[in-house]
């Protein structure tokens, strides 16, 4: 039996649909306790690589027979070792996880998000092994893309093969849990890169000022992208009305949670402006916008198709973030209830602001791990 390799993107497909799947995997258990594959269908368990080097013979009654069993490591090297360990022990519907964790951070899924009514596409591109939503607007042959990450050159591609040019990348604040790929698309692009100026005090580059009264519009039908300006999770957060359809709140709102307003170190600073932007700023928007948030938490937050996605409304009614009436207790919750600090958060600010800049490979490595954005009640 030829072992197989499972794609990151194969693997991708196989959550959103919800297919019930097996894995082992096999780092060690810090690294598994802090970050790994979740879904709907996957059954899971954690043994260490180093328990397996005399054989896999004491783990075999814990592995199911009616399942594919994927095994994964963090650069799929151990992975490889233990699936034909398996193999050899008699088990066949077993695949590795091609490039490992790493990547399964990196991959991107783009899915559509629905046509703009004056013409055009949204397409939110889901980083579902790191939690980062990125966002492709298009119309006419021009395309906007918006908190871009890293690995610019899927968004390259993708215009490429719809014969689309890349005229704006767009970050809705500095971010501090990815590095942005905003400015190096728009440099490959000839695009222009807009940043809020509020956020930019220390950045060591030329960008384009995003702020509210001065729209970006796409597309000779002119789709319009408003900046709202929306403080909390930075002091220049600011959110992007699309077409009158949709709402990008950057990392301010999510689907099940609410930004945290710590990681500049301003916590008690920045509260106010979170509550003001959540419940006065958004509360003036339509009820019928659809939220696409910057990232999301957990993987109950993908819809059937893979999207992030629903109705401000929605979430008036059902986000608890946004149903906390009294402000001390608001305070207290986005102020006391906070995960841990992203992994190398500073080093990731340092960098998008243009301070530092590390290798290809250190850039993967700061960013392995969750994001962790959101403040859940």
């Amino acid at each position: 039996m030829a072992l197989r390799a499972l794609t990151a993107g194969e693997l991708t497909k196989k959550v959103i649909s919800k297919e019930k799947f097996f894995i082992l995997d096999v780092r060690n258990k810090g690294d598994f306790d802090d970050w790994k594959v979740e879904g709907e269908g996957v059954e899971i368990i954690n043994v260490p690589y180093f328990d397996l080097l005399d054989g896999v013979e004491s783990i075999l009654d814990q592995l199911p027979k009616d399942k594919e069993i994927v095994v994964i490591c963090a650069k799929e090297g151990s992975s490889i070792m233990v699936a034909e360990m398996l193999i050899e022990q008699g088990i066949q519907n077993v695949s590795y996880l091609q490039g490992g964790m790493r990547a399964w951070s990196e991959h991107l899924e783009p899915v559509k998000l629905g046509d703009l009514k004056d013409g055009g596409e949204v397409y939110q591109f889901v980083r579902i092994g790191k939690g980062c939503l990125s966002y492709y607007v298009e119309s006419n042959g021009e395309a906007a893309v918006i908190d871009t990450v890293r690995t610019t050159e899927v968004f390259e591609n993708f215009a490429k093969e719809r014969n689309a040019k890349i005229i704006a990348t767009i970050d809705t604040h500095l971010h501090a849990d990815h590095i942005s790929g905003g400015r190096r698309l728009a440099e490959k692009s000839g695009a222009n890169y807009y940043l809020p100026e509020k956020d930019a005090g220390e950045v060591t580059f030329d960008y384009n000022k995003l702020e509210e009264g001065q729209d970006i519009t796409v597309g000779t039908t002119s789709i319009k992208i408003q900046p709202l300006y929306s403080p909390g999770h930075t002091i220049g957060s600011t959110s992007l009305i699309i077409d009158d359809q949709y709402l990008i709140t950057g990392d301010i709102l999510f689907i099940e949670s609410i930004g945290r307003p710590d990681l500049a170190g301003k916590a008690e600073d920045w509260v106010s402006d979170l509550r003001n932007t959540l419940y006065k700023r958004y509360k003036e928007l339509s009820n019928e916008l659809i939220v696409l948030p910057a990232h999301f938490g957990f993987i109950s937050e993908l819809g059937d198709n893979g999207e992030v996605a629903a109705k401000l409304g929605d979430l008036f009614a059902k986000n608890p973030g946004l149903n906390i009436e009294d402000e001390n207790e608001f305070r207290k919750t986005v102020t006391e209830n906070l995960p841990p600090q992203p992994n190398s958060y500073q080093e990731i600010r340092q960098t998008n602001m243009g301070k530092i800049t590390p290798s290809e490979d250190e850039q993967r490595e700061m960013e392995i791990g969750p994001n962790r954005c959101a403040v859940h009640g």
